[in-house]
């Protein structure tokens, strides 16, 4: 088999581990924080692996301007992996000294783990975009997509089995310390991939340094600025103390980022690719869609349970046609641009059919039945799945090649960032909207759920079913403006050729 295809499937099955560990861990975590005591802190299990995820994900694309692409995927998974194990772990030991209790250990564990997920994140579109020219790389970035519709498919549910039932394989484990147990012989099988079949892919151009002022500014500013946006806002509002001190600090540290990335020969993020108006126009129009995506699938499940009264079960269910929606439309996205070459329409076409989505989720009422929803959902996934390897395509084949790895981790960065964002401003207009108003008798609780949505009031007049059910509706519908917003962006994306060669990397070491 062909070498290229080999170090395809062993990046793909690391991709798959990082992908898995965002929703495998969500079931098991009413488990983790009963065991470890620890729910009071049971967010930050979520934000820890968010944060480190996303803070790094530059760092990765310009360590791969500088450096062997496949040493830098080699100790993204050993960093992933070893944050796996360590997850597993927690509390088995007691309180250990700087670590704390279980839930503390945790904590530090999964950010460990987000560590490595930026990279195998990053690294994978950036090795791919080595290893096949523009023409025919959108087949093969579909199916990056696609890793991450069947690992949100299967992960809630390979996560309730070994919740359940992992405890029976070695006696004395509990059953969720198998969710990153399980890391282990997969993460294995993906080293042996890149060990032994993947080229060194070295970097093109010139040498390149790297500049630690500038990465400790870019990290300490972020992780005050994604704390800020995501911790509870019903007891840390936006207009407290500790809430405006984490964004203005993290706001500062950012712009001295930005001047100090100005005045240095070899920035993190070389600013100059923003006057690339295929970059800039791709990063904007991803922004925004990240904040879509996440405002589609947090809102949903309070829906579902809220007002159309359905099982957390049925609920969970409600999103797999959202996820094999993106499995589908990546895959035929990057299929359809191999043969025909022009990204621009389909990906027009994509987020059209997600503004028909959206649309429909916004005229939801109680009286909605439950396939109707599947398949809006079904709709916004296939709109969105084309908009996963589409817009980094467009950005490698318009950037110079040495800074292929810094333009396309920007805008995988964009993407995450405009999701924290969306998030956070999204659940802060729900919690507008539900203010005064009692909420429904259940409300989930978990990962993902924004904690403004538990702020509670004094009755009106509308019942609370149709008042929570015109709150959601309102919030899709303010969703719908965001990916207009999108479209209209995305015609600004101008339609290069796709290149049919690739600048040769380093295939054996110099």
């Amino acid at each position: 088999m062909d070498a290229r295809i080999l170090t395809l499937i062993g990046i793909l099955l690391a991709l798959f581990l990082g992908a898995l560990d965002q929703t495998i861990v969500a079931t098991a975590l009413p488990r983790i924080v009963q065991d470890l005591q620890g729910l009071e802190r049971y967010a930050w299990v979520a934000t820890s692996y968010l944060v480190a995820s996303t803070v790094l994900v530059p760092i990765y694309g310009k360590l791969a301007d500088m450096y062997s692409r496949k040493k830098i995927e080699l100790v993204a998974v050993l960093i992933f992996l070893t944050g796996s194990f360590l997850c597993g772990l927690s509390g088995e030991f007691g309180p250990l000294p700087l670590f704390g209790d279980g839930m503390n250990q945790l904590i530090i564990f999964r950010a460990i783990q987000g560590v490595g997920g930026a990279g195998l994140f990053s690294m994978a579109f950036i090795i791919i975009a080595d290893l096949f020219p523009p023409a025919e790389r959108g087949k093969y970035q579909g199916y990056v997509a696609a890793v991450f519709g069947l690992s949100s498919v299967i992960g809630p549910w390979i996560g309730g089995l070994l919740t359940d039932f992992g405890g029976n394989l070695l006696p004395g484990v509990e059953g969720w310390r198998w969710i990153f147990y399980v890391n282990i012989p997969l993460g294995a099988l993906a080293l042996w991939f890149i060990i032994t079949k993947m080229p060194p892919l070295l970097p093109a151009g010139k040498k390149q340094s790297f500049d630690y002022w500038s990465a400790v500014l870019l990290i300490v500013g972020l992780i005050p600025f994604m704390i800020g946006l995501q911790q509870d806002k019903s007891q840390y509002g936006w207009t407290s103390p500790l809430t405006l001190g984490l964004l203005g600090g993290g706001a500062f540290c950012l712009t001295l980022f930005y001047v100090r990335s100005v005045r240095i020969e070899s920035p993190i993020l070389n600013l100059n690719l923003f006057s690339n108006k295929v970059f800039s126009t791709s990063n904007a129009a991803s922004f925004l869609l990240g904040a879509a995506f996440m405002g589609i699938i947090v809102f949903l499940p309070l829906f579902m349970v809220n007002v159309l009264g359905v099982t957390a079960t049925r609920a969970g269910a409600s999103m797999v046609p959202l996820s094999l929606g993106l499995v589908v439309g990546s895959v035929a996205g990057g299929q359809v641009v191999s043969r025909f070459g022009n990204y621009k329409y389909i990906l027009l076409v994509g987020i059209a059919v997600l503004v028909v989505g959206v649309l429909l989720l916004s005229r939801m009422t109680p009286q909605t039945p439950f396939n109707s929803v599947l398949i809006y959902m079904a709709l916004c996934g296939i709109g969105l799945g084309p908009t996963f390897p589409l817009f980094p395509l467009a950005i490698q084949n318009a950037v110079p090649i040495q800074n292929m790895g810094q333009a396309t981790s920007a805008n995988q960065f964009f993407r995450q960032i405009g999701s924290v964002i969306g998030t956070a401003i999204m659940g802060a207009l729900l919690a507008a909207s539900l203010a005064g108003t009692p909420l429904p008798a259940v409300v989930p609780t978990g990962e993902g759920v924004p904690e403004a949505v538990r702020a509670t009031g004094t009755a009106q007049t509308q019942e609370p079913d149709a008042a929570f059910a015109q709150a959601i509706t309102d919030n899709y519908f303010y969703l719908l403006f965001i990916v207009l917003l999108a479209w209209v962006v995305t015609c600004f994306v101008p339609q290069l050729p796709l290149r049919k060669t690739n600048t040769p990397p380093a295939f054996s070491e110099p």
